[in-house]
């Protein structure tokens, strides 16, 4: 069974919200096999004909992940549209298993994108994701930034479906007449995601599309403050490959926040984000510091630069 044609022009808008629509422009649809990225290759497939081609990551990590791969290749072929497995290593980093599984994925989403001659990645988030998010990381004390939960855009990659509940995709698959991927670990309470999105579930009054839309606003909210950051960069700001000079003075405590980051990742810092606010409150103090390999020194200019190489007896 076809999609409906308003769920088609509902994606068609959507997807051109974000970037424009452009006829040339050719799709790729990240599918694991579960209701979600079904539904957007489903969608997709009508909304963009001979435009799109398909991608599954095999992780490696769960037993049957290598069928499930081939479960959706046999959906693609039916329908004529080109898929791949990527195959890829994951090795738990500091952030963990999932984040690590995360990183992997979309460095070789990317890769086939290039390789592909593709424009664009799309990734089946929807709102109940983008809910499930902003309250997990509320949990953890996030930031402006942080609450804007899953981005619209970030670079090559979209989420055209982030307006989309999860059941309304659930409905897409169903009517085409198909089965999903049910993933256990999606109902695992040792992941955080997990728990969240029982929360929800045992919580009708934590309104789903109330939480996505405060998340776009945040997401918008920070894209103004990532403007007045750029501008601040310019004017507050002289970068070296050797050393950053800040003049953080009178300014309110997010944009120093953001100008503190930009200047650390400059100098090569990869560390934790949440290490930054305390080196600008002692720096606020008038007492240096370090971050991973930076010094940072107070003053009338804040003063950020590597570290001397340490000295062995």
């Amino acid at each position: 069974m076809a999609v409906a044609p308003d769920l088609i022009d509902r994606f068609r808008a959507d997807l051109a919200a974000l970037v424009g629509w452009q006829d040339h422009l050719r799709l790729g649809i990240a599918v694991s096999g579960g209701a979600d990225s079904l539904a957007l290759l489903l969608i997709a497939s009508e909304a963009l004909p001979d435009r799109i081609a398909a991608a599954t990551v095999d992780h490696g990590l769960r037993a049957g992940a290598a069928e499930e791969a081939q479960f959706v290749a046999a959906i693609c072929a039916e329908r004529a549209i080109p898929h791949t497995t990527l195959t890829v290593a994951v090795e738990a980093a500091g952030d963990g298993l999932q984040a690590a599984a995360r990183h992997a994925r979309y460095v070789a989403l990317e890769a086939w994108r290039r390789e592909s001659g593709l424009s664009l990645v799309a990734t089946a988030h929807h709102a109940d994701d983008q809910a499930e998010t902003l309250l997990m990381r509320a949990s953890r004390g996030a930031g402006v930034s942080g609450l804007a939960g899953i981005r619209a855009v970030n670079g090559t990659l979209v989420r055209p479906l982030l307006g989309w509940r999860r059941a309304e995709l659930e409905s897409v698959v169903r009517a085409a007449g198909l089965t999903f991927v049910d993933d256990p670990s999606n109902r695992d309470p040792r992941f955080d995601r997990s728990r969240m999105r029982q929360l929800l579930a045992d919580a009708p009054d934590l309104d789903v599309a109330g939480l996505a839309s405060s998340a776009a606003n945040l997401a918008a909210a920070a894209q103004a403050l990532d403007w007045v950051a750029d501008r601040l960069w310019i004017e507050r700001v002289s970068a070296g490959p050797a050393e950053v000079r800040i003049d953080a003075a009178e300014l309110p405590a997010e944009l120093v926040h953001r100008l503190v980051r930009r200047a650390l990742s400059v100098l090569g810092y990869q560390g934790r984000a949440d290490k930054i606010a305390p080196l600008i409150a002692r720096l606020n103090a008038g007492q240096p510091a370090s971050i991973g390999a930076i010094l940072a020194r107070p003053g009338a200019h804040w003063v950020f630069s590597p570290a001397p190489p340490r000295r062995f007896p």
